[in-house]
């Protein structure tokens, strides 16, 4: 037991490498713009004041959001997706998948699920127990922020998203002109230089690769979908449906942003629901069941 504890907490400080790594750059790219640049290289008194207060708001905003996106923990689906004792113990028991079906069917006869798997059957995780409540997988870490990102911080995901895309194209922007007067030499050979050039190419380079990943989850959110339902179709008792949980645009997106607009560039919860139930498609509503559907928080996006 032993090198198996020591083995899980090397994965465990392992995954926070990521998340150093970007924490490192931004630590280094706040020196290089306020102090490298700003202080040592803008000669304009007031033209360091507004990059400066321009600056420092999309660096908490971004650092704000990022901070909420790692930190807020993805709750379990409730204790009514658990098997009672008894049942576990017998589902453990039953070699065939037929008779461990029955044994979901009727623990879930009274859960208000719509979804199965592509089989028809009711979903399960083996590996925590449980069965499955609508559109939740199994929850794996998002490397950049080494935590499940899911119903709880989907919207501090997607402004993350959002202000490290600003603060890049911000940085990139103002600091293009003194790329160009270094790189041209029209600037004095200073230590400056080689933090303005590396930070153009950093702010650039990371540009790109935040914008392709923002306009997805954009697109995502739009659509109602998560990352594995834009892959692979939700089934319904009615069979598959990719817009099985869409309920419009703007229903889509405030229920990720809330309806209160004031609020939807804070990195402050006002998603709708309380992550176990939400409305979905009145045309995969079946009669016989419940109008709610569930999406717990450990749901992957």
């Amino acid at each position: 037991m032993a090198p198996t504890h020591v083995l899980r907490c090397c994965q465990r400080g392992l995954a926070w490498i990521p998340v150093i790594f970007i924490a490192l750059v931004v630590c280094w790219s706040y020196y290089a713009y306020v102090v490298e640049l700003c202080i040592f290289t803008i000669p304009s008194i007031a033209e360091k004041i507004i990059y400066m207060v321009f600056f420092h708001l999309s660096f908490v905003m971004f650092v704000w959001s990022y901070w909420k996106t790692i930190f807020t923990r993805p709750a379990n689906p409730s204790k009514e997706f658990c098997l009672p004792k008894a049942e576990k113990e017998q589902y453990v028991k039953e070699e065939r998948p037929e008779s461990q079906q029955e044994i979901l069917w009727r623990a879930a006869a009274n859960l208000p699920l719509y979804t199965r798997t592509g089989a028809g059957a009711i979903r399960y995780c083996d590996r925590c127990q449980v069965i499955k409540p609508d559109r939740c997988h199994h929850c794996s870490a998002c490397d950049m922020v080494n935590n499940c990102v899911g119903f709880s911080n989907y919207k501090f995901f997607i402004l993350f998203l959002c202000y490290s895309l600003v603060y890049c194209l911000f940085i990139a922007a103002t600091v293009l002109q003194y790329f160009i007067k270094f790189w041209t030499n029209e600037l004095p050979d200073t230590h400056a230089k080689f933090h303005v050039l590396f930070l153009f190419f950093v702010a650039a380079m990371f540009c790109i690769s935040i914008l392709s990943l923002f306009s997805y989850h954009l697109w995502l959110v739009g659509k109602n979908r998560s990352t594995i339902e834009a892959f692979r179709a939700p089934v319904f008792r009615t069979g598959s449906d990719k817009n099985g949980f869409s309920l419009g645009f703007g229903k889509n997106i405030a229920q990720v942003f809330g309806d209160k607009r004031k609020f939807w560039l804070l990195p402050i919860f006002t998603s709708q629901g309380d992550g176990l139930t939400f409305p979905s498609r009145l045309v995969n509503i079946d009669p016989e069941q419940p109008t709610v559907s569930l999406q717990p928080e450990a749901n992957k996006r």
